[in-house]
């Protein structure tokens, strides 16, 4: 790849760490290359960081011009989405470096009496061939359940009626070890041999939900008819169904043709991807950014985002399901919102990739410009609470005592969305007795903003309250009635496991609730994180100072010099106390290391 390639760069740096397929593209925009990956980021990005030992993989990266991926929920659906698309596709690279005869496929002989088994060759006329599988293991798999559920015969003797009413064959090894059904000595019946086949027929063609369903009504018939063993031999079928065959939305049983549409915004920015499904299978998949215009509706861009997205595609599907109705309409064309299960799931899966899109387009700019994050944060934060200006500026506040003991409070800054920390400030509780948090909240705030208006320094556009609704009225109180100033207060509230989840605002204050993985939610808790360790440790160096001091401090002859000389001997007041005179005396000298073991000793002794 040519390094100064900025688009494939800026895509390369981008594609997230989640399960998907990936598609390369050459100059002229036609797909060369399909790829399935566990972490697309890594796959994709492995292409481009090593020299390849294959000159055909060489030459595949050297002619990639554009990137795009699909992200769907895990590796099964992977490789088959992948398959779809070599199939509707068939990419120059993916015959050159994988050999299309390496792809396995399944067989159904037409045979009398067919076997099912894969196999990488295609005999003309031999059978019904189901495939290629660009994963083996997909094939192994159907097979495997195929031969559990229905013991089919394995051998290649050609079996025919004739030959086994003249007792030709006789039964081998398998039919003693239950693995096959005998059927060269009939010891079952033409129809129930080709029932199995049948029912083969659905697992391979990703039918197993319609077959689960025939067997269950087959459960209950025989429970009915009190053949219970019969009903327990059927359940165990179904339970082994359902154990070996994934639930996937990459291939379902919705056969008809339509296109699946996924929106999301951040800003004025908007998202559009769509999911092209044919027989019930993805085809195709774009994602592309629109920028809103004047006062624009979403139904008016996700009409235009259809019309765009169609013709990119070259889509005729005559349905297209969305997450709302658009402003779209078109001859013929039937819109319609998600109902059935398999088409929820894939307009869940359209969600998901335009949301993974915006969240890598976002990253990608942030990395570029990293105020452009702080202040999308700010202007979410603004709207969520209606702000009359972006919160540039933002001061918390917290206390911290023990049963009101050294009691201080902290204020931090973030100035920007970033920490401000040469604007943090300490205060020591000064005028309240006892644990009382409001009244501390008060005296500190009235201390610090009286300050401001001193200073004719510039106020912050929002305080928040590491607390709840109490911390919040007490700021109140102070800022309205005491100061006359009308600064915003919002509150962040713990739940009974003690973790943020509501942001309180407005009057009379109301729940705003957050979710965890959004970005507003990370910056607030970082602002409670901030101030409460802020605090926390200021009162904790408060305290180590008053123990300190009230032993060694008040001695007569005892210096801030000789108190750490005492300490790094010593390690703690408690062992210094419990000391011999002769240790006194070797740390601090003779008449001085007498006196302190005194000191102590007469302490001790009362």
């Amino acid at each position: 790849m040519n390094t100064n390639n900025e688009h494939l760069i800026s895509i390369l740096n981008r594609i997230p760490h989640e399960p998907g397929v990936y598609q390369y593209f050459n100059s002229d925009g036609e797909i060369i290359y399909v790829g399935k990956a566990k972490d697309l980021h890594r796959r994709v990005n492995s292409y481009f960081q090593k020299e390849h030992e294959w000159n055909k993989t060489r030459q595949l990266v050297k002619n990639i011009s554009d990137i795009k991926y699909i992200v769907v929920p895990n590796e099964q659906d992977a490789f088959l989405l992948e398959n779809n698309l070599i199939k509707q596709y068939q990419p120059h690279y993916n015959i050159l470096l994988k050999d299309g005869k390496s792809y396995p496929s399944i067989c159904i002989t037409k045979e009398e009496y067919p076997r099912i088994f894969k196999t990488r060759k295609r005999i003309k006329n031999a059978g019904t061939y189901y495939g290629p599988y660009s994963y083996g293991n997909t094939v192994d798999l159907v097979l495997e359940i195929i031969h559990k559920l229905f013991p089919l015969r394995t051998c290649n003797t050609p079996i025919q009626q004739q030959n086994i009413d003249k007792q030709k064959y006789k039964v081998c090894l398998k039919y003693h070890l239950g693995t096959c059904c005998g059927i060269c000595e009939q010891k079952i019946t033409k129809a129930k041999y080709d029932e199995y086949i049948d029912q083969s027929k659905k697992i391979i063609r990703g039918d197993a939900h319609i077959l689960v369903r025939q067997l269950r009504e087959e459960m209950i018939t025989e429970s009915e008819k009190m053949r219970f063993e019969k009903a327990q031999e059927i359940k165990e079928k179904i339970d082994l169904i359902e154990k070996f065959c994934s639930k996937t939305i990459i291939v379902n049983d919705t056969k008809n043709d339509f296109d699946v549409y996924g929106y999301t915004e951040e800003g004025n920015q908007i998202y559009v991807s769509v999911l092209s499904i044919h027989n019930g299978s993805i085809v195709k998949g774009q994602t592309v950014t629109f920028m809103r215009q004047d006062e624009e509706t979403k139904e008016e861009i996700l009409a235009q985002a259809i019309a765009y997205l169609r013709n990119e595609i070259n889509s005729e599907n005559k349905e297209i399901i969305v997450p709302f109705i658009p402003d779209y309409t078109e001859e013929n064309i039937h819109i319609n919102i998600a109902t059935s299960r398999e088409k929820k799931q894939l307009l869940a899966l359209a969600m998901h990739n335009v949301q993974q899109y915006k969240d890598d387009c976002l990253k990608q700019s942030d990395k570029l410009n990293p105020e452009q994050r702080s202040m999308r944060i700010l202007t979410k934060l603004k709207d969520l609470l209606g702000l009359p200006e972006t919160p540039v500026l933002i001061e918390s506040f917290d206390n911290s005592n023990i049963q009101g003991s050294d009691a201080v409070a902290g204020c931090v800054v973030f100035r920007k969305g970033k920490k401000s920390k040469a604007d943090y400030r300490k205060y020591q509780i000064k005028s309240v007795e006892g644990p009382d948090d409001y009244a501390s909240m008060r005296e500190i705030v009235k201390r610090h903003y009286s300050k401001y208006i001193e200073e004719n320094k510039v106020l912050p556009n929002l305080i928040i309250a590491d607390g709840g609704e109490g911390q919040m009225n007490a700021i109140k109180e102070v800022l309205h009635h005491q100061l006359g100033l009308s600064i915003p207060v919002a509150g962040l509230k713990k739940d009974d496991k003690h973790r943020t989840n509501v942001l309180l605002y407005g009057e009379p204050i109301q729940e705003i609730g957050l979710k965890v993985t959004d970005e507003l939610f990370r910056f607030l808790v970082e602002i409670q994180d901030e101030v409460h360790r802020f605090a926390i440790s200021y009162h904790k160096n408060k305290r180590s100072k008053t123990q300190t001091k009230s032993e060694l401090d008040d001695i007569q002859g005892v210096g801030e010099i000789t108190k750490q000389k005492i300490l790094n001997y010593f390690h703690s007041v408690k062992r210094a106390k419990s000391a011999s005179r002769e240790e006194w005396e070797k740390v601090v000298g003779k008449s001085l290391g007498s006196r302190l073991y005194e000191h102590f000793s007469q302490q001790i002794s009362l």
